[in-house]
């Protein structure tokens, strides 16, 4: 493990990067995490910063990589979690302004509200079990940020210190009654200025859905982090990432469980 001097360091060096909109480089050798357990610890450490300076508490998590599509994309074969904050969920519809560096992309997704803990007392969780803890369904919009010099050589640990590149969310209406379908026949679009740019279904997202929530419940589960009621799990984009500019209006659309919108500004 890291020596916690070199955690802190690392913690300051990626919250300092988001909070000022500068682009996050290559750590220095001696803080930079090199196995998953120290990527979510150090991840830990920059959430507390993060909340501290004003990005509020943690309302929800968000999976990455659930899709071959984005693991492709991303050269990353195995999905990796981060948390969202308060102040940066919005509901049905947003604005956002583009930011001076880096750039913004978007993501269609399926979110579900959690009605019930899911803690390491009940695990292993698989598809089925985490089921009955789901009080609701949702569409949303990952709203992902590139603040980084170069994610390709980063590293996939030092992403997941940083949450995995979440800026924010946009959450569609809830909807109670989500039993009546078939989660991973939900088929889902990410429409930008009108056009239609990107498809998915529910079934990309490791094969159905729930089971990317049960892979966050356990992963989570073995760091004793439980997954608490009240709060959202964004399960990871059904389609790949498309980077918007300043004047783009998105909407996603998911048969069945509804819509949600973002403008650039």
């Amino acid at each position: 493990m890291l020596p916690e001097p070199d955690l802190a360091r690392a913690a300051e060096i990626i919250a300092r990067a988001r909070l000022e909109g500068t682009l996050l480089g290559t750590l220095p050798g001696t803080c930079a995490p090199r196995t998953e357990t120290e990527a979510y610890q150090l991840q830990d450490l920059v959430n507390q910063r993060l909340t501290r300076a004003g990005l509020g508490e943690i309302a929800g998590h968000k999976i990455g990589c659930t899709t071959p599509v984005m693991q492709a994309y991303l050269g990353i074969d195995e999905p990796c979690a981060g948390v969202v904050f308060a102040a940066t969920v919005a509901h049905r519809s947003a604005r956002m302004p583009a930011p001076t560096v880096g750039r913004l992309g978007v993501e269609c997704e399926i979110a579900v509200q959690l009605g019930h803990t899911l803690g390491a007392e009940g695990s292993p969780y698989d598809q089925d079990s985490v089921r009955e803890a789901v009080f609701a369904c949702m569409p949303a919009i990952e709203v992902v940020m590139d603040r980084y010099q170069s994610y390709i050589t980063l590293g996939a640990e030092t992403l997941i210190a940083d949450n995995f590149f979440n800026a924010g969310v946009v959450l569609g209406e809830p909807l109670l009654a989500w039993r009546r379908l078939d989660l991973a026949a939900v088929p889902g679009r990410l429409i930008i200025n009108k056009t239609p740019t990107a498809f998915g279904r529910g079934a990309d997202v490791l094969e159905h859905p729930l089971a990317a929530l049960a892979w966050l419940a356990n992963r989570y589960a073995a760091m004793g982090r439980p997954l608490k009621a009240g709060q959202f799990v964004c399960l990871g984009s059904l389609t790949q990432t498309q980077w918007v500019k300043r004047g783009d209006r998105i909407q996603i659309e998911l048969d069945g469980l509804g819509r949600a919108s973002l403008s650039i500004t």
